[in-house]
């Protein structure tokens, strides 16, 4: 999540009177078929700011889940790779306070100040671990970027908690620290 946008949430209780979930839940029961719909009735009903009640739309409409629901949605009936994900986790938030992780619908984006990998349960067998680590040579191991594109520079496919070894953790370290 970008820092303008953080600011905004952080903000958004003493700016709004009511913190970001407290809004959701206002619009939840609402069925709004437009944007500009829910916008206009958090301006006029609840006196709120144009760019906040936009931003309140916009994080409500993402969805209802709870970062820790998008988590659970994705390894449903892939319980097998928790421990792996979990793995990953404790590597990457070892680097610093500065580590964010953004779970969205199919995996979960690692960022400090830019993304610097991607956790993605690819397979009921397989996470991709998604790297972004500009000019380093691609190895049997440390593959193309595959199906992450852009995102991504490279990809390590994980089968097993034991492939999640100390060259891994280096090459997340490395692109942490290109990151920051």
């Amino acid at each position: 999540m970008d820092q303008a946008l953080q600011t905004m949430i952080n903000n958004m209780p003493e700016k709004t009177g009511k913190s970001l979930e407290e809004w959701k839940e206002i619009l939840k029961d609402k069925s709004f078929t437009k944007h500009s719909e829910a916008v206009k009735f958090l301006k006029t009903e609840h006196g709120v700011t144009h760019g906040f009640a936009n931003t309140i739309v916009t994080l409500s409409k993402d969805s209802n889940d709870t970062p820790d629901d998008l988590v659970t949605s994705q390894y449903k009936g892939k319980e097998n790779l928790i421990p792996i994900y979990e793995k990953l986790l404790t590597i990457v938030t070892s680097f610093g306070d500065d580590v964010i992780k953004t779970p969205k619908k199919t995996s979960v984006s690692i960022i400090r100040k830019k993304q610097f990998a991607l956790i993605k349960p690819a397979t009921k067998t397989r996470i991709d671990l998604g790297l972004k680590l500009k000019g380093k040579a691609i190895t049997e191991r440390l593959q193309n970027s595959g199906p992450f594109g852009t995102m991504c520079t490279h990809r390590v496919q994980l089968q097993s908690i034991d492939q999640v070894d100390t060259e891994l953790a280096a090459w997340l370290k490395e692109a942490y620290e290109m990151a920051g």
